[in-house]
């Protein structure tokens, strides 16, 4: 929770509507050098030719004859393929009347071909996928998924056939079934605080039918009026080869990829071509304001401008001059508008580029006390000044540089939302080009101040919008997405429909294993007693170093909830010689990140550094955590941030559940039962702070955690050189009581949280279990879990989402600390099912804990899968550096992750039934509903429980 972290702790609803639309951005590879620097040597910080220079993914493309696009990246690091197809039609390309129609298709896609006719997830989880989903945005739909390499033909085997035989698996249930799932992924998002605000964006800055005018999860009617042959017509026009890129990044060549590819996808026909839309970049005539209001914390003021799309040759001086004026730590309205004159508690600026067009946005919340008139003229201000006179040529070099590190940081990843196939097939599918990333980083190095300036002056002149979004009731109409066939699912259930298969397809064999590589850990003792476990991956060359200590929120007093949380908060903001501005731009600098966090348990610092600056970069994390100034103005700062954000917490239904939870599972005065308050924090002095530090922040209570490309004697030579000389206060460092004695334990009972207009209820169900993380048992009620509520395929989501049709995702999982283990139950469902909801939630859980347990079929599959995805678990270090810290807390052994496969395959599903029978009681639930009492009440009060109504919290 640095100052890099508490920047973006009031995430801000402009952004997050604006993310609803895009995908995660692209993150190229790292081609690491001979010849680097060592750990004492530092490179010169900035240096951005250098960087630029390594930053490459190699690829070979080639074309089916059906026209189907095909790249391939070797990366044989660890024995998985990143699986990424992408298909080249979003919502921009829906006509009139058929708006949501490719984000209906994702939905439809994942259930079931004509040769894997089951749901997708099903074969994925068999063959030990990892990083698996699939995304619309404005642009482009997508899927992905990380294989191990032994399953790779498996994969594509899947996606051909329903890239080439989904029609005759897709009937009418199923597309009356995701029609509800999109109603309610609707309903979850338009529930949250500012969940209109996406709409207001679209219906302001763009003209009737342009089309980004509309949101990709489409009008509800539209979806609702679309017949099967409607359906069957957008399929056949938009999902052919030639209509598609896949890319496999991993453990594979061109050579091997290309005969896979022809087998599996060269048989499909082309289909019609799909000319992505044309789009003008929107012109507003003139500057126009909107006022919003909604269950906010704070009044948020955001000014968007129309802006050029990916293409654009302004696109890096745009990303970079918004990130200079908002988005790093050290950005100008960090600067002025939260530290030194205190208007604002969270600031943020960003561009959002699409395919045809971008939004360029600014935006501050306001401090409590301070008049929005005051902000918004101080803003306009910052703005003017920042267009007439540009950044400085520093500003852009640390911008640069920290947009480079952060790359280079997280180039391991083949597959998912970033990794290096997404790169590829993004260039590819919106710009034609895979090697987009690399033209953009070559402009990246040469970019200049008057470049910056150029760009921001161009697109910042323009008229804008803005949207003021006000603590309040919604003042507009709601207009509530229908229920599919609401008020029938207690007919009988129909006969499935017939599917029609034009094709038998066999699915490939599997015939090996990708084994599990976890690197070997070794250990030293620092000169200042610490004890350091390191391990080495030179994939890429980063250092990652955790100092963890043995605090964690459990370690805050009863009476001063909060206390680790704002102590972490204040140790980056400011030392003894330099400011929280200072430390922000160093980091920048240097190309490091530095963090706090930890849980219930620890509280860490974690420091990710390129390699070649560690040296500065550890002298920067001894600063922080040593010579924390705690100065008066910036806790008074900071704890404005905090106090906002507990208030955000208790507008989402999700934070009023999760909070209102804990006292009832523990206790209050247990160290895992209280939360923050307002009073709590507002508490909390100076004197505190440091008292904290000194119990609990002190190298006789805490471990260092280092992977590195670094040999380990380099490593221990630059931490003695650093931490060396650390020594232990002479006060008693502290000590944790975790007594349940108090504890509640009366179950089998409803807190109902009135939250009135809501169109979805949350639904939280808790209980404290016998479970002990560190038992080597505990793996089999996590696996047993698998069938009840822990992946997409659990019991509790399938019927919820899949069969009822009532909620978006529903999940069920053990919170694991080290000295309690909680199970949860929760997920959304409309509001009009929530009595159901329940019901089912509770006879599911009571028939799997006694006469429905895990079945063949469930064992098989899920033992598949865990094992599958083990060498997808760690491939990225700060994944083995989690992991690395689990088996710390748990006191597990060093083989524990390579162990787990002789205990999967010894598991019997008796077993599995007899670990979540002995840990779970479906008569213990305490169950949280957050939602409209109107509505809901009499709903829960038909189960026979005992119902507690409660009012929102108060904002105190």
């Amino acid at each position: 929770m640095s100052q890099m972290n508490s920047a973006y702790r009031l995430a801000t609803t402009s952004f997050t509507a604006i993310a609803l639309a895009i995908a995660a951005p692209a993150v190229p590879a790292f081609a690491a050098e001979d010849g680097a620097p060592t750990a004492t040597e530092s490179a010169e910080p900035g240096d951005l030719t250098q960087l630029v220079s390594q930053v490459a993914i190699p690829y070979e493309q080639f074309e089916l004859d059906n026209g189907l696009t095909v790249i391939v990246h070797e990366d044989r690091k660890a024995p998985i393929v990143g699986v990424a197809v992408w298909y080249n039609v979003g919502s921009k390309d829906e006509p009139e009347g058929k708006t949501g129609f490719a984000h209906l298709f994702e939905h439809l896609m994942f259930n079931g071909s004509e040769n894997a006719p089951n749901d997708y997830f099903q074969y994925l989880q068999e063959i030990g996928a990892t990083d698996s989903n699939g995304t619309t945005n404005f642009d482009r739909t997508n899927y992905f998924q990380t294989v191990p390499r032994p399953a790779l033909e498996r994969a594509l085997w899947l996606e051909s056939d329903r890239m080439g035989y989904l029609l005759g698996a897709v009937t009418q249930e199923k597309l009356d079934n995701q029609r509800g799932v999109v109603q309610n992924e609707k309903r979850q998002g338009d529930n949250q605080p500012g969940g209109l605000v996406f709409y207001e964006i679209l219906d302001k800055m763009f003209p009737e039918g342009h089309p980004y005018g509309h949101t990709p999860i489409g009008s509800m009617a539209d979806l609702d009026s679309a017949s099967m042959e409607d359906v069957r017509n957008w399929f056949r026009d938009k999902y052919g080869p030639n209509n598609a890129t896949i890319v496999l990044a991993g453990d594979i060549s061109a050579a091997e990829a290309r005969p896979m590819v022809e087998q599996y996808f060269g048989p499909i026909p082309r289909g019609p071509v799909n000319n992505p839309a044309e789009a003008a970049i929107p012109v507003l005539e003139e500057d126009i304001r909107s006022v919003m209001r909604d269950r906010v914390a704070a009044t948020t003021i955001t000014k968007y401008w129309p802006a050029p799309g990916i293409t654009s040759e302004e696109l890096t001086a745009l990303n970079i001059g918004t990130s200079i004026f908002g988005g790093l730590a050290s950005s100008r309205l960090d600067e002025v508008l939260v530290r030194d004159e205190q208007l604002a508690v969270g600031v943020g600026a960003g561009n959002f580029d699409f395919q045809r067009m971008g939004i360029l946005l600014v935006n501050a919340t306001l401090k409590p006390g301070v008049e929005l008139a005051t902000l918004e003229a101080r803003l306009d201000e910052l703005i003017a000044e920042y267009i007439a006179e540009g950044p400085t040529e520093d500003e852009v070099r640390r911008a640069a540089t920290s947009q480079l590190a952060t790359t280079i940081r997280g180039l391991e990843q083949v597959g998912g939302f970033g990794g290096k196939a997404v790169t590829l097939a993004r260039g590819e599918v919106l710009a034609g080009d895979p090697g987009l990333f690399k033209k953009q980083f070559d402009t990246l190095a040469s970019l200049t101040a008057a470049d910056v300036k150029a760009a921001m002056e161009r697109w910042l002149t323009r008229p804008s919008f803005t949207l003021v979004l006000e603590p309040g009731e919604r003042d507009s109409q709601y207009e509530e997405a229908s229920s599919v066939e609401a008020g029938e699912a207690s007919a009988s259930p129909a006969e499935p429909e017939e599917i029609t298969v034009s094709k038998v397809r066999p699915a490939p064999p599997i015939d090996t294993i990708a084994s599990l590589d976890f690197p070997e850990l070794e250990r030293a003792t620092l000169a200042n007693g610490m004890q350091l476990t390191y391990a080495q991956r030179d994939a890429v060359p980063a250092t990652y170093v955790t100092m963890s200590f043995d605090a964690g929120s459990a370690a805050d007093p009863v009476d001063k909830r909060g206390l680790e949380d704002l102590t972490l908060e204040l140790f980056d903001e400011g030392t003894a010689d330099l400011t929280s501005q200072d430390i922000a731009e160093q980091r920048e600098r240097l190309g490091a990140s530095i963090s706090t966090g930890g849980g219930a348990d620890r509280s860490t610092f974690t420091l990710s550094a390129l390699s070649s600056n560690l040296t500065p970069s550890l002298e920067l994390l001894s600063s922080v955590v040593r010579e924390p100034a705690f100065n008066a103005a910036d806790l008074e700062r900071v704890r404005a941030q905090t106090i906002t954000g507990i208030k955000q917490q208790l507008t989402t239904p999700q934070g009023i559940a999760f909070r209102s939870i804990a006292p009832e599972v523990f206790g209050a005065a247990s160290p895992y039962g209280g939360n923050s308050t307002v009073e709590s924090v507002s508490s909390i002095s100076r004197e505190d702070l440091v008292a904290f530090k000194d119990t609990w922040i002190r190298p006789d209570n805490g471990e260092v955690f280092v992977i590195s490309d670094r040999p380990m004697a380099e490593i221990v030579a630059a931490l003695n050189g650093v931490f060396g000389d650390w020594n232990a206060p002479a006060t008693a460092k502290g000590t944790k009581s975790f007594s349940l004695d108090g504890a509640p334990d009366a179950g089998n009972r409803i807190i109902l949280i009135n939250r009135p207009n809501s169109p979805q209820s949350f639904i939280l169900g808790a209980q404290l279990t016998p479970l002990n993380a560190a038992d080597d048992s505990y793996i089999d009620f996590t696996n047993a879990n698998n069938s009840l509520g822990g992946n997409f395929l659990a019991r509790l989501n399938m019927n919820l989402r899949e069969t009822k049709g009532w909620s978006y995702g529903v999940r069920g999982g053990p919170q694991a600390r080290e000295n309690a283990v909680v199970y949860n139950i929760s997920g959304g469902v409309q509001a009009d099912r929530t009595g159901d909801s329940v019901a089912e939630l509770i006879r599911e859980t009571g028939e799997f804990l006694s006469t429905n347990g895990v079945t063949a079929e469930e064992l098989a599959r899920n033992v598949a899968s865990e094992i599958g995805e083990l060498p997808g678990r760690f491939e990225t270090s700060p994944a083995v550096l989690g992991a690395m810290q689990s088996n710390a807390l748990f006191g597990r052994p060093d083989d524990y992750y390579e162990s787990l496969v002789a205990k999967y395959e010894a598991q019997t599903a008796s077993g599995l039934d007899a670990a979540a029978r002995s840990a779970l009681d479906v008569n213990k639930f305490v169950w949280v509903v957050v939602g409209d009492a109107s509505q809901v009440q009499s709903q829960l009060e038909a189960l026979g429980m005992p119902v507690e109504v409660r009012e929102l919290p108060s904002e105190e």
